[in-house]
């Protein structure tokens, strides 16, 4: 169906796509994957003819790219490209007639499809209206309405709660059994692991690994351990044996230095996790993408805490005050204490003594303002 030869697209002496070459069958999911920035969306705008390569070809069924291909090809991008003011129902119109669909044609099928994704009630209202996770479902019944023969996702389950990516799940696999080829990009392993048929890892432009799923993991070995746990794996990835580990609450998928070395692995976790599995199995495709691609040449460190600036000197005045005010409730306290302890107390020496208090507190915090105020004006006058 698609047959893409030594692609490449360069931006101002940036190679975004380096001699890129794949093949998409009919009835077959292809996996387009890759870190950010890796060329993906370069090679999918150039397949769509949105923009043109620098060199290389690209054919569907042998035929080079003309206006008529556009209908037979379904696009959902990973941006959100609805109407926002505009009813669903005339959304999915106005793209199908894009398609070169009468409205009497698309009607039916928009009914068709609102009920599948459920939305049968929604056509009336609008698409600001919906949240996420519908506006994504009303993007890919645009992209599904007019029948493609090809049919090219980028990022379809962003939004969707987990029944409806079932549901998109089944949808994609009804459409690849009636020969339509699917190019399915996604940063989401899991899915790509279950559905896809094929995938092209690229990176940094260049296709770093390509081919059949199960052949791409049987290339990878079966060295890999999994671990269903209770307590603090931390330790894992400092163990002597262990390649690499990618370890989370309660799960981790090790890669051991030798795959002989399972027994070894085993005696050093006993009495530190409580196992609940431990099987060794081929290295998922989440593990393979990390391999093959690598970390972050340098990760952008966090800014560093803020250092607390040292209290300055308390000024000689503001000093005196606050002592002032810190014996006179000293006082305070002391003459009320004697008073209570009378048979016959008389409060007006401790009233006299607190209301001095009161204004010797009042004192105090003036001149710490009016301190407080001059440091200001200083430190701006030292600016200027």
């Amino acid at each position: 169906m698609l047959n893409v030869s030594h692609l490449r697209k360069e931006y101002d002496r940036v190679v975004a796509v380096d001699d890129v070459s794949l093949t998409v069958k009919r009835g077959e999911i292809f996996g387009l994957l890759g870190p950010n920035g890796a060329g993906k969306t370069t090679t999918i705008r150039t397949v769509l003819n949105v923009i043109q390569p620098d060199a290389g070809t690209i054919t569907f069924d042998g035929k080079h790219f003309s206006p008529e291909m556009w209908n037979i090809i379904g696009y959902l991008p990973e941006e959100r490209g609805l109407y926002r003011k505009s009813k669903i129902a005339n959304t999915i119109l106005y793209f199908a007639s894009l398609k070169g669909l009468s409205e009497s044609e698309a009607r039916p099928r928009v009914s068709y499809w609102l009920e599948r994704f459920g939305l049968k009630d929604a056509g009336h209202r609008k698409v600001e209206e919906l949240s996420k996770g519908n506006q994504q479902k009303v993007q890919l019944i645009c992209s599904i309405l007019h029948k493609p023969q090809l049919l090219i996702l980028d990022e379809p389950f962003s939004g969707l709660d987990p029944v409806n990516q079932i549901l998109l799940k089944d949808i994609l696999m009804e459409l690849r059994q009636q020969d339509v080829a699917i190019v399915f990009s996604t940063h989401q392993m899991e899915q790509v692991e279950k559905m896809c048929d094929t995938i092209c890892l690229i990176n940094k432009g260049r296709i770093v690994l390509q081919g059949l799923l199960r052949d791409v993991k049987k290339q990878y070995g079966t060295n890999s351990i999994r671990l269903e746990f209770e307590g603090d794996g931390a330790f894992l990835k400092s163990l002597p044996i262990v390649k690499r580990a990618d370890v989370y609450q309660n799960y981790a998928e090790l890669e051991l230095v030798d795959v002989t070395q399972s027994r070894e692995l085993m005696a050093s976790l006993d009495g530190r996790l409580n196992l609940r599995k431990f099987e060794m199995v081929e290295p998922s495709l989440q593990s393979i993408f990390i391999n093959v691609v690598g970390m972050p040449e340098s990760l952008e460190q966090p800014n560093p805490p803020p250092v607390a600036k040292s209290a300055e000197p308390m000024a000689p005045e503001v000093k005196k005050a606050l002592i002032s005010f810190l014996m006179g409730i000293l006082l305070m306290l002391g003459f009320t204490v004697v008073e209570a302890l009378k048979e016959e107390p008389n409060w007006i020496g401790p009233l006299v003594i607190t209301a001095a208090v009161a204004f010797s507190g009042f004192r105090f915090l003036k001149i710490k303002s009016d301190s407080e105020r001059k440091s200001r004006e200083s430190g701006k006058g030292g600016e200027r």
